[in-house]
């Protein structure tokens, strides 16, 4: 079977899985998705890895059709997400209303788990966070960081910590068994990101690629874009 191959921000893959079987039924190709921290897929991309389609931020997304890596006119933006806090599934769930109210919670968690705070958009923003709210060196011994969120959130369900806390995107939350969201970042500390999907200047299968394009963002996939995270 023929295979699209596609380059995505963790954000975007519980999403992406799930029009896998429409995507195949409609054009008769299979997905073979790389999926992780956003910088680290458009290093890819420029790096020559083999990629028809994009899912990443729209910043980078343009970034990357000036860089004539992406073909700007198949630009189109799938929904946003939210930054948002997770507990494990048995744990109470933390209300943070306030910067006062996710400075306690943070300073009280003896692990928080978040994703590359150095190319994930997630992680830049924990770190961007944690420096906004004066506990950064508090917390650094405490920080538990991963490659990406799918695999932080994975690691939160895991720990065996007394009172961890993790911090990503919603939709890499709702894809991990064994956690919950638990609300998201409090005004002044929020993020909400817009994912945006491109069709490289190398694409293979441009017509495919355009096909899943206008699944990933078509008015008809609205609830399922919903109950995997986007805002909208």
């Amino acid at each position: 079977m023929t295979t699209l191959n596609i380059l995505s921000g963790g954000a975007a893959q519980g999403l992406v899985h799930g029009l896998t079987d429409a995507f195949k039924a409609q054009t008769g190709f299979r997905i073979d998705g790389q999926f992780g921290a956003v910088g680290i897929m458009a290093d890819r991309l420029r790096a020559s890895t083999p990629a028809d389609l994009v899912v990443l931020t729209r910043t980078l997304v343009a970034r990357l059709a000036d860089e004539h890596l992406v073909t700007s006119a198949s630009i189109a933006d799938i929904g946003q997400i939210d930054t948002a806090l997770a507990v494990r599934s048995g744990d109470p769930k933390v209300t943070v209303k306030t910067e006062a109210d996710l400075r306690e919670v943070l300073r009280t968690a003896d692990a928080i788990f978040v994703p590359d705070t150095k190319a994930s958009t997630a992680g830049m923003h924990v770190a961007k966070v944690l420096d906004q709210l004066g506990i950064a060196y508090e917390v650094a011994s405490r920080l538990k960081i991963y490659p990406n969120g799918a695999t932080a959130m994975r690691e939160l369900a895991a720990s065996t910590a007394q009172r961890p806390i993790g911090c990503t995107q919603a939709t890499e939350i709702i894809a991990t068994d064994g956690i919950v969201l638990s609300g998201t970042l409090p005004p002044g500390c929020e993020l909400v990101t817009m994912y945006t999907a491109g069709i490289t200047t190398r694409a293979a299968h441009p017509a495919e690629a355009r096909a899943l394009i206008a699944l990933l963002a078509g008015a008809d996939q609205g609830e399922l874009r919903r109950r995997v995270g986007f805002a909208g």
